[in-house]
């Protein structure tokens, strides 16, 4: 009877074992679980401070990342590296050591890859270099890897490989000096996860100091345009006043002897007084045209709101029409919010050059418009000798003519460019040899 109890014991007594045994088993996962779980919320944590730092000191954000994970892992001291293949050196960026742990900051700068062959090989695998226990590596020389490791005190090491564009860059590293430390596969992974997350931000970084120099360099660029500009339309200014004089002059005492000799002198003699006043009329109306270019969008004069039919009425005023041309302009045109010389000058050249280039007997030049949901399209019409398709851009060109004759200065068109483009809109052109031009040009409703 005791025989059977004693059976029935041991059973029992290996069935509690066995028990434990599980028990053990379990919370030792449990505990592993829990860390690596750990670890991701400290990798996020560190990856959201990243993200929401300005970065303005990056230095502080890495080093206090270094103290984070390295005290996690129970490494004694953890670091960033850069390679330079150029010079096949690489050196100590960053580093965070633990309390007594001797910093290598100082010492490890510029060192020959050849001295790190072992995790070189491994890094542009993209693979971790992994010493559980230095003292098991061999004796491989003064320069080999336990002659490097071991006067640092270092027990054991891991590196990681960073990657950045495809291109190795560098490694991040952990070493353990007062004690061995081993490192899971997860653990690996996580440490190549904090790797990608220094690249990105250390590229972030970079990019922002690259968009920063950039908007520098365009501030310095538009300041010296804007001094440049103004600098020229004082030259502009100055120039045209110092030119004007003297054409003045000559066109007066050419005149006065002209009037003076016109009955003594034949009409052969006065054909090249004549080309002198044609000539002096155009290197006129090429300075105007100058003045008038540089000072599209420097105008000072209060803007307000431009009955069009008003202005267009005015400029026909100023125009020398020929009698066999007639200019008809659309009732009704609208009133846009802007500045009257501007709009004046649009439809002053706009008409002048389909006068200018009317070869027919009876001339037709129309302006009218059409109104769009955002826009108005206007349009000036003509039934002159045309356009080439070759010249649809050219023409809004300074000093750009269709023919050389003729006292115009080249530069109407591209003060009607200037002025539209000025008020956001757009210029452009239809027309056919022979048969005549048609000038569109839009202007917003509202500004």
């Amino acid at each position: 009877m005791q025989k059977d109890n004693l059976n029935r014991s041991n059973p029992i007594s290996v069935d509690n074992k066995n028990h434990t045994n599980v028990e053990v088993t379990q919370l030792e996962k449990d505990k592993i679980i829990e860390r690596h779980l750990r670890f991701q919320d400290l990798l996020i944590s560190i990856s959201t401070k990243y993200i929401n730092s300005d970065l303005s000191d990056i230095d502080k954000l890495v080093q206090d990342s270094l103290q984070q994970i390295g005290e996690f892992v129970t490494s004694d001291r953890s670091y960033v590296f850069s390679y330079d293949f150029v010079n096949n050196t690489c050196s100590n960026t960053y580093e965070w050591c633990a309390e007594d742990i001797e910093p290598e900051l100082d010492n490890l700068q510029n060192i020959p890859l050849d001295y790190i062959t072992h995790w070189l090989e491994a890094h542009k695998k993209g693979e971790a270099f992994y010493v559980e226990d230095v003292s098991l590596l061999e004796e491989d020389g003064e320069f080999g890897l336990r002659a490097i490791l071991e006067p640092q005190g270092i027990k054991s090491l891991i590196t990681i490989p960073k990657i950045k564009n495809g291109e190795l860059i560098g490694f991040i590293g952990f070493d353990s000096v007062n004690k061995l430390n081993s490192y899971s596969k997860n653990e690996q992974d996580i440490l190549f996860v904090y790797a990608n997350m220094l690249v990105n931000v250390i590229q972030k970084k970079e990019y922002e100091e690259r968009i920063t120099a950039q908007n520098k360099k365009q501030e310095e660029l538009l300041k010296s345009l804007s001094i440049q500009n103004e600098e020229l339309n004082e030259y502009a200014h100055v120039v045209s006043h110092d030119l004007k004089a003297p054409l003045i002059n000559i066109h007066t005492l050419v005149s006065w002897f002209m009037e003076d000799n016109k009955e003594t002198l034949d009409k052969n003699a006065f054909k090249p007084l004549h080309q002198v006043l044609f000539n002096v009329e155009k290197m006129d109306f090429l300075i105007k045209g100058i003045l008038d270019y540089s000072t599209i969008d420097k105008l000072e004069a209060e803007d307000k709101i431009v009955n069009f039919n008003t202005i267009t009425k005015e400029v026909l005023q100023t125009l020398l029409v020929p009698s066999h041309i007639q200019v008809t302009i659309q009732e009704n045109l609208p009133s846009l919010f802007g500045n009257t010389w501007r709009f004046k000058q649009v439809f002053q050249n706009l008409i002048q050059n389909a006068i200018n280039y009317c070869d027919k007997e009876n001339g037709r030049v129309e302006v009218g418009y059409e109104e769009k949901d955002t826009h108005y399209l206007f349009f000036v019409k003509d039934n002159g000798i045309g356009i080439k398709a070759d010249y649809f851009d050219k023409i809004f060109k300074v000093f750009t003519k269709l023919e050389s004759t003729g006292s115009s200065s080249g530069i109407g068109l591209s003060i009607v460019k200037k002025i539209i483009s000025y008020y956001n809109g757009a210029i452009w052109l239809e027309s056919e040899q022979g048969l005549g031009t048609t000038f569109y040009f839009t202007l917003l409703k509202k500004e």
